[in-house]
């Protein structure tokens, strides 16, 4: 169940079907989102794809010594400027792929508009997602609710996406939804509505186990997501921001022109995938131990080139040892600006208060230690607003609550208004009376896990010791119809 290898797969076939010669890549803007996460420009280029083009572009000239390959989501915006195009072609031939699945009325007025026949192939390709790794896609989606409903267009959305992946995996799942959760009841069953529509394309062989599709309110575990991360990937996304894969470090102090925007994919970068999912510390250390053994490849002094074998083992080695240093300048920038914030940031410490609040019943303590680091300039605005939200939702109805008086220091740290409604916000959401479960038991934390950060310093930050870092394990005790 991999959806990245799915998607290279569906433009690997879309352009081999395109046969030998020089290509265009037509895309919207979604579909240039889902090629850019599995393909790099060069491997494409590799493919005699030469030209990246957007179909609402206005200004694109003819070029009818190209072929064009249009990758589009199924929209009646995207038909629309097809239609167009096919009046007036601007390539010697189409081959056409939508996302999922199109309507039969959209296919004859594709075939209307193209009386100049120069359209050689109209498909599904079910690729209409964002497949950020192996085992993880996105839709990109903001503002899915109006309050607790959905927005009717964002649940139209939900069901392509996950029907879309359904299919490029060739799976017929059962589907099991969260019973507390109108809004996962509701994906249920549009995702059941399209699979019994389309049962053609669901017509998969049936499997020992059958595949589960499994639909979870987030809702009702609001605290997870309020909880500082330590593992690589997770820290990225956290405190730089990982869209699509990449990273904008253009506000890190004293960066270079070439670091401004990186690229961290799995598929491409062996030290990422190495690394994902490993704590802060252990980072570290790999870090230190990629630059070594850069140091020891990289070339000492003026290389002498005497012979025609020196010179075609220098060439040889030159483009490893070329990605190699691009490497090792990209993860140490990296990992060099998350510990420049943790130490600004004081993000152990914020971290060490978050999880004594998540995992142990000790009020008395976490209010002073709440309290205290609300107290602390150094702590931000957005952390110290979190601590508030995981203090409001871990003690919402005990008796010795002192949240007003949480609230109070907000204002007096000069938090914004909106980010002081967010707490009250965060007790609507995912309160007691929301959630379908109990969510937080008394236990000792020690107990559910622990992560030892060995020394380490990295440039730009202090030193990361031996703290037991003890996280709070997202419940996953839940009653499903």
């Amino acid at each position: 169940m991999n959806v990245t290898l799915a998607v290279k797969q569906y433009i690997s076939k879309m352009i081999e079907i395109s046969g030998p010669g020089m290509k265009v890549l037509l895309m919207d803007k979604e579909t240039t989102s889902i090629v850019s996460v599995v393909y790099t420009q060069s491997e494409i280029l590799q493919k005699e794809v030469y030209l990246f083009e957007r179909i609402d572009s206005q200004n694109r000239d003819n070029m009818k010594h190209l072929k064009a390959i249009c990758f589009l989501r199924p929209t009646k915006e995207n038909v629309e400027h097809l239609i167009q195009e096919l009046r007036r072609p601007k390539y010697s031939v189409y081959f056409i792929y939508f996302s999922n699945v199109i309507s039969k009325s959209e296919i004859k007025a594709l075939a209307e508009a193209d009386e100049q026949e120069v359209v050689a192939e109209v498909q599904e390709f079910y690729g209409d997602f964002i497949a950020v790794n192996p085992h993880l896609f996105s839709l990109n989606l903001q503002g899915v609710t109006r309050g607790r409903s959905w927005e009717p267009s964002m649940l139209a959305r939900c069901t392509q996406g996950l029907t879309s992946v359904l299919l490029a995996l060739k799976k017929c799942p059962m589907i099991r939804y969260q019973l507390s959760s109108d809004m996962s009841k509701r994906l249920a069953e549009s995702v059941k509505q399209i699979i019994t529509k389309e049962y053609e394309l669901f017509d998969f062989r049936k499997t020992e186990v059958p595949p589960l599709l499994l639909i979870l309110d987030r809702s009702d575990d609001a605290i997870t997501p309020l909880l500082n991360q330590w593992t690589y990937q997770a820290m990225v996304h956290e405190l730089l921001g990982l869209n699509n894969n990449r990273i904008d470090l253009s506000r890190v102090p004293g960066i270079s022109k070439d670091l401004r925007e990186v690229v961290l994919s799995a598929e491409n970068d062996e030290f990422y995938a190495n690394n994902l999912y490993l704590n802060f510390g252990e980072i570290g250390t790999n870090i230190k131990n990629l630059m070594e053994d850069f140091q020891k490849k990289k070339p000492k002094g003026q290389q002498k080139l005497e012979s025609i074998s020196d010179m075609k083992a220098f060439v040889d080695n030159y483009p490893q040892f070329k990605k190699m240093s691009g490497t090792v300048s990209k993860h140490v920038t990296v990992v060099g600006e998350l510990s420049r914030l943790v130490s600004e940031r004081q993000l152990m410490e914020v971290s060490e208060v978050e999880q004594e609040l998540a995992c142990q019943n000790d009020h008395s303590s976490a209010q002073q230690n709440v309290r205290r680091l609300l107290q602390n300039p150094r702590v931000s605005e957005l952390d110290a607003v979190r601590l508030v939200m995981l203090y409001a939702l871990r003690y919402e109805r005990h008796s010795s609550s002192i949240l007003s008086s949480l609230m109070d220091e907000l204002s007096r740290r000069g938090v914004s208004e909106r980010h002081r409604r967010m707490v009250q916000a965060a007790v609507e959401y995912g309160g007691k009376r929301i959630r379908g479960s109990d969510l937080i038991t008394p236990t000792d934390a020690v107990s559910i896990t622990k992560q030892f950060f060995k020394g380490l310093k990295f440039s730009g930050g202090s030193d990361v010791g031996d703290r037991s870092q003890q996280q709070q394990q997202p419940s996953t005790r839940r009653w499903f119809p």
